[in-house]
């Protein structure tokens, strides 16, 4: 009877990643580790999952906003009692402060893809420009603070007549998701700043792509406000 005799791997003897320490059953996980010695955990492609959700997250905020400028626009000609604002000029610097985040965070996103692949970016510079837009963000919610705070002052409060209401709603419902996406950009520092780097592109991505849409719906959202408020 003729007896089938398995091939034996190949092992590449000039690789300095497959040494006898990190085959299998070796022992050790040392063969595992790149040349520079350091360990980046981080995946070059983004998983299906990861990626739909994401998109499935923001077609559903779409559509909730979509819902919202629905019923503005049913509420304003369905009655005489609408009465038009004068929106906070504060408004106009949050804009540009919100389109000023989203260049950081792109910039902060190359670093991230250089640090990746050792092109000579330190980690301390992705997490300056990663942290620079988290302030940014930070400085937009307060902004929006003193946009409310400003309409208190001349006596419009969220029950006042129907642009208030619609104002205090539309700008209070973006800047909740605005703070998620501020979680998000607080996900990212964590774990790229953990002592093994276990950041993911997809994480980095989809944290990316989230706060791109909050930035254009802003603009959205002023100019419905705008137009007719």
């Amino acid at each position: 009877m003729a007896t089938t005799v398995p091939e034996l791997p190949v092992i590449d003897s000039q690789s300095p990643s497959r040494t006898a320490r990190g085959t299998p059953g070796g022992g050790d996980s040392a063969g595992l580790t790149p040349g520079g010695g350091e360990l980046r955990a981080v995946t070059d492609r983004a998983p299906e999952p990861a990626r739909t959700g994401i998109w499935v997250a923001l077609a559903a905020i779409a559509m909730a906003f979509a819902a919202l400028t629905s019923a503005l626009l049913v509420r304003q000609g369905s009655g005489n009692d609408w009465q038009h604002i004068l929106i906070p000029r504060i408004l106009y610097l949050n804009s540009a402060i919100l389109v000023l985040s989203s260049l950081t965070l792109e910039f902060a996103r190359k670093k991230v893809a250089s640090y990746i692949r050792r092109e000579g970016v330190t980690r301390s510079q992705a997490m300056q420009w990663l942290g620079a837009t988290l302030a940014l963000g930070l400085a937009f919610v307060v902004g929006q603070y003193l946009a409310w705070l400003q309409l208190r002052s001349e006596g419009l409060y969220l029950a006042t007549n129907p642009n208030s209401s619609f104002f205090y709603v539309l700008t209070a419902v973006h800047a909740v998701h605005v703070l998620g996406g501020l979680g998000g950009l607080l996900r990212v520092i964590y774990l790229l700043g953990a002592p093994v780097p276990i950041l993911r592109k997809c994480t980095m991505d989809s944290t990316s792509y989230y706060w791109h849409f909050m930035g254009m719906l802003w603009i959205y959202l002023l100019f419905v406000v705008w137009l007719k408020l």
